[in-house]
């Protein structure tokens, strides 16, 4: 897609994911559970994306390949390796957020 709204619906009904390594995109289809495939983008400069799809893929929640490897990440993915991605904990946040703010 170049632009949509929402993918909420499409990534309920999908069965596998293949995107770009954006932050958004990643989490939100590893929050719904669904396996992804991610597809870095080398020539862009000062790549946060790689790092990030590199970071995934090291911790096992996505498959990572670059436009002319997708093909063959896509016959030899074994979805059964990647591990569930942990729910968010925004609690967290807000309680350190209090500490630094001084409501604690």
């Amino acid at each position: 897609f170049r632009f949509k709204d929402s993918l909420a619906e499409d990534l309920r009904r999908a069965d596998l994911v293949i995107s770009h390594a954006g932050a958004g995109s990643c989490l939100e289809t590893l929050e719904k559970g669904k396996p992804l495939i991610v597809v870095t983008n080398e020539k862009l400069m000062n790549n946060h994306q790689l790092e990030l799809a590199k970071q995934l893929h090291r911790d096992g929640h996505v498959l990572c390949c670059n436009c002319s490897t997708l093909v063959e990440t896509l016959q030899s993915m074994d979805l059964s390796t990647l591990k569930p991605f942990p729910p968010g904990q925004p609690e967290k946040f807000a309680l350190f957020l209090d500490k630094v703010v001084g409501f604690q």
